[in-house]
């Protein structure tokens, strides 16, 4: 009884001690007031996170209204922001404001919140729309940040704090991040003039004690989406990126056509965010450390793509060492991109022109050292770039017309043997003497000097220059809003007839539109074919469907180019009317019955015969002897007798 009546009274002492200790430790009535507004602002919240995750088929419930932190009393608001931001607490409200700095190419403005360039519009270029020419503004389309490790292990982002500007004049800014009078972080702008290059430098100063102090680097995460600015939404898509390049490296790029994501663990130089026409580039002074990379495509008549990077920067939390960047933005022009790499060394060369898509890499060297250096010295005399495409036409047609001449004379010798083809033809009528006639027909060209095979040198030459300019003439900056005759932009389509409907098939192939110097390259390349088969006709036999075949890809080329660049059409559609008008000279100046007399006096000369005809002639007699053979053997093969089961029965009697 005496230990059941211990217990009993040490349970009422712990009560007692219990319920004085709550008495004491109540909430004030203010106290009480915060926790009921911490509690509404948590249950609006959820609602607002569960409204959000709703079906779009869910009709949307009235938002309740949001209480904010200033409605919260002071000691308790004073009490978040620390627990939040810890040191920065101070700099975790504001009101945002605007500082702007520019020069005569571009305009920029700086927010307070994040201290970040918010808007960027370059004041030489205007749209397809003949708007201005704005590449981001606001957050939801640019955003930038440092992420920062407090001593107390909290996490920061520069993002989300306020910055003060502390000098600022029209090409320069400073705007600092102040924890205290003597600890800040201040991000520094400076424009110089008349150029597309920002100087950027990041600095902490005072700030031992106040962030982790195993800090040597700090994450930098920066996102931007990429408006349309273009006429074509298909072609300005494929040419819109995420660059970026490899310290003492090459510059490599993710997939343009799909979503794609990236993750490296080497230094980097730059990263850049690239539309058709038009780049934001973020170039380290020294280099970036990892980085994970992300471009996502939208579905959105604003903008094409996001981009995303996250990567990270070296950070001297004593302030000896600042953090120097640069940023370039502005146009994707290959003569401007390549002024940067001057007296740089080798290693340190930034090559800024890799944003201009000179074409797949085997043919990238023809734009690079052929085609651009004979736009930029046209470029000096005339800004029409019409009649510079038609002088570079004139002059890839005259330094190939050797070649062309070659390649008529090499037809019009194999037209003037026809009737000699011909004879040979009749000679071997049948199907299993074709070997024989082939054999005939290339010893007759063998002993005239004409041969086949040259007539097709020319357009082996050509196709490499249309490939390389299949590549520059949609990406190339000169022709961006450059008109000519009916075409007000040749980087793009002229579409002379569009129309708003979705036809299946046709609008995935050729879009909503059709291109009249298209229309008209195709037109001239029919044209070409029908005189080039009859002027190439030498009386062989050609494959079933083959001259069909011929006039299929004229045809062809419709669906290909009827989308991009009007420059490219214009192109192809000019060289084809001078190959038509050499062609048609050719046949007017050369005499063909003199030419066939040559080539009588070429039978009766000795002539040596080529390797390559050589080599042709013995895979024949090899073809020839094995096709015997096995003609020999089935003759020789005995038939089987018939079994017992295959030989016919004799007819019942009836």
């Amino acid at each position: 009884m005496a230990t059941d009546k211990n217990t009993i009274t040490g349970f009422v002492l712990i009560g007692a001690v219990i319920l004085l200790f709550s008495w004491l430790n109540r909430p004030t009535r203010e106290q009480m007031e915060a926790m009921e507004a911490q509690r509404r602002y948590q249950d609006s919240i959820a609602q607002l996170q569960s409204v959000a995750t709703q079906p779009e088929t869910v009709p949307a419930v009235r938002q309740p209204e949001v209480p904010v932190i200033e409605e919260l009393p002071d000691s308790v608001r004073t009490g978040q922001l620390l627990q939040t931001y810890g040191a920065f607490a101070s700099a975790a409200e504001g009101s945002e404001t605007f500082v702007t700095i520019e020069n005569e190419k571009i305009e920029l403005r700086i927010s307070t919140k994040g201290g970040q360039l918010c808007f960027a519009r370059l004041k030489e270029f205007v749209t397809f729309d003949d708007k201005p020419l704005i590449l981001f503004d606001g957050k939801d389309e640019s955003e930038f940040g440092l992420t920062l490790v407090t001593a107390t292990n909290r996490v920061v982002n520069t993002s989300e704090l306020y910055f003060t500007p502390v000098k600022s004049d029209a090409q320069s800014a400073v705007m600092r991040l102040a924890v205290n009078e003597h600890s800040h972080i201040d991000f520094t702008y400076s424009l110089k003039p008349d150029d597309y290059m920002l100087d950027f430098v990041i600095q902490g100063v005072g700030l031992n004690g106040l962030l982790s102090p195993s800090i040597s680097t700090l994450d930098l995460n920066w996102r931007r989406k990429a408006r349309r600015l273009e006429q074509g939404r298909k072609y300005e898509d494929q040419y819109t990126g995420l660059y970026y390049k490899y310290l003492g490296d090459e510059v490599e790029h993710l997939n343009e056509v799909k979503d794609d994501e990236e993750r490296t663990s080497n230094r980097l130089k730059w990263i850049g965010f690239k539309n058709k026409f038009f780049s934001t580039v973020l170039i380290a002074e020294d280099a970036f450390y990892a980085a994970s990379m992300r471009s996502l495509k939208l579905e959105n008549s604003l903008y094409l793509k996001q981009f995303e990077a996250i990567t990270s920067i070296a950070f001297d939390i004593n302030g000896n060492e600042p953090v120097a960047f640069k940023y370039f933005i502005g146009p994707n022009r290959y003569s401007l991109l390549r002024t940067y790499d001057k007296n740089l060394s080798d290693d340190g060369e930034l090559t800024l022109d890799n944003l201009v898509p000179l074409g797949v890499k085997f043919f990238r060297p023809i734009n690079k050292y052929f085609i651009i250096p004979i736009f930029e010295f046209l470029g000096r005399y005339t800004a029409n770039y019409g009649l510079i495409i038609f002088f570079l036409t004139l002059i890839v047609k005259l330094l190939l017309y050797p070649l062309t001449y070659k390649s008529y004379m090499s037809s019009a010798k194999m037209r003037v043997l026809r009737p000699q083809v011909e004879a040979i033809n009749a000679k071997y009528p049948k199907q299993e003497q074709a070997m024989e006639k082939q054999k005939a027909t290339m010893e007759l060209y063998s002993r005239a000097g004409a041969s086949p095979l040259s007539g097709c040198l020319p357009m082996l030459l050509q196709f490499p220059v249309w490939i390389a300019l299949y590549g520059l003439f949609p990406t190339a900056f000169e022709l961006r809003q450059s008109s000519f005759l009916w075409a007000k932009d040749l980087s793009t389509f002229d579409d002379v007839i569009s129309w708003n409907a979705n036809i299946p098939i046709i609008t995935s192939v050729l879009g909503n539109h059709l291109s009249l110097f298209c229309l008209l390259m195709v037109a001239v390349q029919l044209v070409y074919t029908k005189i080039n088969m009859a002027m190439s006709d030498t009386g062989q036999q050609q494959m079933p469907g083959m001259k069909y075949m011929m006039y299929l890809m004229p045809v062809m080329m419709l669906f290909f180019f009827n989308q991009t660049s009007a420059g490219l059409s214009y192109y192809i559609l000019i060289s084809s009317l001078i190959t038509i008008g050499q062609t048609l000279s050719c046949r007017l100046f050369v005499n063909e019955e003199k030419l066939l007399m040559k080539l009588e006096e070429n039978k009766k000369k000795p002539r040596k015969k080529s390797s390559f005809m050589q080599r042709l002639e013995e895979a024949q007699r090899m073809q020839e002897k094995k096709l015997k053979q096995q003609q020999h053997g089935k003759q020789q093969q005995p038939q089987q007798p018939r079994t017992r089961q295959q030989q016919p029965r004799p007819p019942r009697k009836k």
